[in-house]
């Protein structure tokens, strides 16, 4: 049984940096991509970040400009996501997905496996 279990979120100033964790069980996490997606209220689910099983990332540029980074730990089959320079506007569930393959897919259909979410909420 797949679990993906994020954490890390919480209550920061405008400005403030936090870093999201999420731990993987129950798959081969270097045969995986992993991706970081997030939801505000009244929001489709929009995608963050990912990165291949050997540590290439991508990013939706538009709408972190170089803030947020992501990395790995294959070890310890886990991943981050550094969130730095936070605005009111990042305020959202984050939530982390895993996709089999050899690629990094940015398409939430394109993700097999989902953690339950963490809350960002960015106080101005």
């Amino acid at each position: 049984q797949v679990q993906l279990v994020e954490s890390g979120g919480g209550l920061v100033q405008a400005g403030g940096s936090l870093r999201l964790s999420c731990t993987a069980s129950g798959l081969t996490f270097s045969s995986n991509a992993m991706g970081w997606f997030r939801q505000a209220p009244g929001k489709e689910r929009e995608f963050v970040a990912t990165t291949t099983w050997w540590g290439s990332s991508t990013y939706s540029a538009d709408l972190m400009k170089g803030r947020f980074t992501i990395s790995r730990d294959n070890a310890k089959n886990m991943v981050y996501l550094q969130m730095n320079s936070l605005r009111p506007e990042d305020t959202a569930v984050y939530y982390c997905a895993a996709a089999q393959g050899n690629y990094a897919p940015t398409r939430r259909d394109e993700y097999d496996y989902w953690g339950q979410g963490t809350q960002v909420t960015v106080s101005s």
